[in-house]
């Protein structure tokens, strides 16, 4: 069976990102120490603004600024820290490129408020609109493209997959009961977060599964640690690892890939385009 696809256009400042005709890419920007695969190589604003312009040169669509590492342990950072973080490598790539679309990986509502009159395009929400109840209505406000990841704190689940549908159709509430326009919510399965081993590779088996929920899918498993597991290497080794799984979200309907390694993982991108765009997908409106 095909993939359902979505077609959606969004407005990023000077540019449209289009989906229903290729699956764009998002470049990981991480303004962090702690990181668990690049804490602390992009945290001075010049070198972040650098690396930014080298994804997009590399074929990166969008590029995904944090300023809190979510890795399992971390520690977590205050308002003032992550916007002191996160504005200035905003405000410099904006500068440079206004073309280019910024996401802000972020659950906090004033970083995200701050982010967008900085430059930022795109609100990713690692916690769907639960962890600050002002998220919602900040996207909502400015009419722009949320992302609403599934997360949750109590880690027993029932039955995997249904309630990973239910956890993410409460994120899905939240932003429409808020003002959001259901054509600017875009789902991510949250691989790597709240799932241990088994449940991670569950989920990659039963991504189309989301579909159920008819909203364009976004997928992160770039250097997570389930793939470094399946290989026994260090994060920053597994890029056959990570282009397996974009490969197999791809031909399961995700329409966006959160990657680290842009530049090779365009070239996995292509090859399924190649084959899943030219085969008549199923597209919906």
């Amino acid at each position: 069976m095909k993939p359902i696809l979505y077609k959606r256009t969004y407005r990023c400042g000077e540019t449209e990102l289009t989906l229903g005709t290729r699956t764009l890419i998002m470049g990981i920007l991480n303004v962090t120490p702690d990181s668990f695969s690049d804490g602390g190589l992009w945290d001075e604003p010049k070198r972040a603004a650098e690396h930014a312009l080298q994804m997009a040169a590399d074929g990166a669509d969008i590029i995904d600024i944090g300023g809190e590492s979510t890795r399992p342990g971390h520690e977590p950072v205050s308002l003032e820290e992550e916007l002191a973080r996160v504005l200035p490598v905003i405000e410099s790539i904006h500068r440079a490129a206004p073309h280019l679309p910024l996401s802000v990986d972020t659950y906090k509502a004033e970083v995200a408020r701050q982010a967008l009159a900085a430059g930022a395009h795109i609100i990713n929400d690692v916690w769907g609109c639960k962890a600050d109840p002002l998220m919602a209505a900040v996207a909502a406000e400015a009419e722009c493209p949320i992302i609403v990841m599934h997360n949750r704190h109590d880690r027993r689940y029932t039955d995997l997959i249904p309630d990973m549908i239910a956890d993410l159709q409460g994120s899905v509430n939240l932003a429409l009961e808020a003002g959001v326009k259901p054509y600017n919510i875009i789902l991510d399965p949250g691989i790597g977060f709240a799932k241990d081993y088994h449940e991670n590779l569950q989920a990659m088996m039963s991504l189309d599964s989301l579909h159920a929920l008819d909203y364009p899918l976004l997928l992160g498993t770039s250097r997570k640690k389930f793939i470094r597991t399946v290989l026994d290497l260090p994060p920053n080794d597994v890029v056959e690892g990570t282009a397996a799984t974009v490969a197999f979200g791809i031909a399961q309907g995700c329409q966006i890939v959160r990657v680290h390694d842009v530049a090779k993982i365009k070239r996995t991108v292509a090859m399924c385009d190649a084959m899943l765009y030219t085969a008549a997908p199923r597209v919906q409106g």
